[in-house]
């Protein structure tokens, strides 16, 4: 996995500080992406023990809400089986951390992958340029959903998201 940045004292990219983990390789390419130098999953740097050394460093302080895994695409398919790896040791190091991640994809595409166990919220679907709403939280544009993972997970028919913090579209 490769990885663009890691952001300290974060407050737009989930509730609370959070440090963010903004990986390389994203497919979807949206219309007016914000973070469009992501979207190569050859750029960027190498995710090594100094990078996970730092996001744990950060976690490791009590104001410290959570992770925030964004890009690029945390699923896309250079990123996949790393971000898994990485939110499971986060979450067993971490239990009190929560683990947000944004994707481009539907949940409806990704509710059955194994690392949703790990993920408290996730932001799915694409940015819509045309969509876009700046007094939205944590989302860029309205068709995105902001999904409490674990509560939509309990429930019988998982592909109706149970949204976090109440409905922000």
């Amino acid at each position: 996995m490769r990885y663009h940045n890691i952001t300290k004292d974060d407050m737009l990219n989930g509730d609370g500080l959070r440090v963010v983990l903004w990986v390389a390789g994203c497919s979807h390419c949206c219309k007016g992406c914000q973070n469009p130098i992501t979207w190569d999953p050859d750029g960027g740097l190498l995710f090594d023990e100094a990078a996970k050394q730092e996001i744990f460093d950060q976690l490791d302080r009590s104001y410290i809400s959570g992770i925030t895994f964004s890009g690029g695409d945390p699923l896309h398919s250079s990123n996949r089986l790393d971000v898994r790896a990485l939110a499971e040791e986060i979450k067993e190091k971490y239990p009190n951390k929560t683990i947000w991640l944004y994707t481009g994809y539907k949940w409806e595409e990704i509710w059955h992958y194994p690392m949703m166990k790990n993920i408290d919220v996730l932001v799915d679907g694409e940015y819509v340029e045309e969509q876009r709403d700046t007094k939205l939280l944590w989302k860029g544009s309205s068709n995105q959903r902001v999904i409490d993972v674990q509560a939509t997970l309990e429930k019988s028919d998982k592909l109706i998201p149970v949204l976090h913090c109440g409905d922000y579209s």
